[in-house]
């Protein structure tokens, strides 16, 4: 799972962004990751290296604020809007964008972003931390730059194209 390493790999050591999550977050994580063909045992293993490796990245949803949350697409979704006003987030970042209308979420001042339109905006932001992640994130598999970029390009393709021309 690439992209999901590139992310998080942005949001440790240099920190070019906080990451936020919820126990239902999680537990959505691990629900899915099986239903992609991940074993339970590989799904539980990914949720448990996120809290070991992000151990203040988990935040609470309190009832008051699941309560408060503008009505959604999906009201099973108002758990990360909860726990992003909670923490004060600026922004969501997820494939499902339907679910998060930036109408909804701007008066709150939460702007959402596909994975890939917020990885554009940190390579804007930060050029040279984007591509040391690129870097280790290659070097941690044995290959180069390029082939992690390969490997993004169908799940973030305006970002691989970015890194490929600017970086």
């Amino acid at each position: 799972m690439p992209l999901c390493d590139t992310l998080l790999r942005c949001a440790e050591d240099r920190a070019l962004f906080r990451a936020l999550w919820s126990d239902e977050t999680l537990n959505e994580v691990r629900r899915t990751l099986v239903k992609l063909g991940f074993s339970r045992a590989q799904a539980e293993h990914r949720v448990k290296e996120m809290h070991s490796s992000f151990p203040n990245a988990c935040v609470p949803t309190p009832t008051a604020l699941l309560d408060a949350v503008p009505k959604i697409p999906d009201p099973g979704d108002r758990y990360v809007v909860a726990a992003a006003i909670h923490e004060h987030a600026q922004a969501i970042v997820t494939l499902n964008l339907r679910h998060f209308p930036q109408k909804v979420l701007e008066p709150l001042g939460i702007s959402v972003y596909s994975p890939d339109e917020f990885l554009v905006r940190l390579f804007h932001r930060n050029q040279d931390g984007i591509m040391e992640v690129l870097d280790r994130q290659a070097n941690a598999i044995g290959q180069q730059r390029f082939s992690v970029l390969e490997r993004l390009k169908r799940g973030l393709p305006e970002f691989a194209a970015l890194v490929e021309r600017d970086g």
